[in-house]
């Protein structure tokens, strides 16, 4: 089967993603014809994936040893407590951010049959499509849907176990 060759769609003004050939993205192309891609550009998905990584793995620290007492390894303050505020604001806002982005707009964009840009969803949207590829979307998307709440449930219990051993033992 031959590659798809690459086209933009009739205005011109994207190209499309992959288009079955390795080494396309999708970018605005040049005025040549050509789709050139920034150095920022080049940087900005691989920086963004490495961020939401190592903040996704920073869960792990409200149920992990590390997460009650800084490694030996790290300077400073390595065999010390960490202070439990610092890990539940962090883990607040981000449990708060997450149930917004992915569990709420995922539940009104699925009520008013809208993207979360406002506009209809189109006709070959994979949760409408019904039978397996709406069952395979809701089980793909799920993860996402249930991360907030998750982060929630894991904020409030690495407070309520660590409640009362950020203050220093009572003289007598």
């Amino acid at each position: 089967m031959p590659a798809t060759p690459c086209r933009g769609n009739p205005a011109g003004a994207t190209a499309l993603a992959g288009c079955g050939r390795p080494g396309r993205t999708n970018a605005l192309p040049s005025p040549r014809g050509r789709t050139r891609i920034g150095f920022g550009e080049r940087l900005y998905v691989p920086s963004l994936s490495i961020a939401s990584e190592l903040l996704a793995f920073t869960t792990i620290g409200l149920i992990a040893r590390w997460g009650e007492v800084f490694p030996r390894w790290v300077p400073y303050l390595g065999g010390r407590q960490v202070p439990r505020w610092a890990a539940v604001v962090p883990a607040a806002v981000g449990a708060t951010v997450l149930t917004l982005v992915f569990t709420v707009l995922f539940i009104l964009t699925g009520i008013r049959g809208t993207t979360i840009r406002g506009c209809e969803l189109p006709a070959d949207f994979p949760g409408e499509a019904g039978g397996w590829e709406s069952a395979w979307f809701s089980l793909c998307y799920a993860p996402l849907v249930l991360w907030g709440p998750l982060m929630v449930v894991l904020t409030v219990a690495y407070h309520q176990r660590r409640r009362g051993t950020d203050r220093p033992a009572a003289t007598a």
